[in-house]
């Protein structure tokens, strides 16, 4: 039975970068998310009113929310607009919630690839700090760490 204990906090964690060669913790980050969709071709059949499907590759994406002013991004797009060059990066995200006696996670996002950035935002109706929403596509992943079975 699921100890409420046992669950995970997603405050808990860290979060960096591998750029260029040198590590950037992802200080101004307030939520990261990694995904892998797995693609699927359409298998139809004569005799059969259900499609099937069937796996046909996988593609990693995700989002990244962080407050807004991190130069990072916006110096990686910079140089793809100077010189061509796409810079990739790794990220490595670590869940450790000491409560849980599930344990730590820590999984290696490989080269990923922001899909955009914000150029400059104003925003006179808010009284909050402003954010940045980055998305991006990654090619591979590795679980350094994973959860123990509770």
């Amino acid at each position: 039975m699921l100890k409420s204990y046992d669950t995970i906090s997603g405050k808990e964690g860290t979060a960096y970068l591998k750029i260029d060669g040198r590590n950037e913790e992802l200080f101004r980050a307030k939520s990261i998310e990694a995904k892998i969709e797995i693609k699927k071709g359409a298998v139809k059949c004569i005799g059969r009113r259900m499609d099937g499907s069937k796996p046909t590759g996988m593609k990693g994406t995700g989002t990244l929310k962080l407050y807004y002013g991190f130069p990072l991004f916006a110096d990686v797009v910079r140089q793809y607009k100077e010189t061509g060059k796409a810079l990739y990066f790794d990220m490595v995200l670590t869940n450790s919630d000491a409560a849980s006696s599930a344990g730590v996670q820590t999984v290696l996002i490989k080269d990923c690839s922001v899909d955009g950035i914000l150029l400059s935002k104003l925003d006179g109706d808010s009284d909050d700090p402003l954010e940045d929403e980055i998305s991006f596509t990654f090619e591979d992943y590795e679980f350094l760490e994973t959860f123990k079975n509770i």
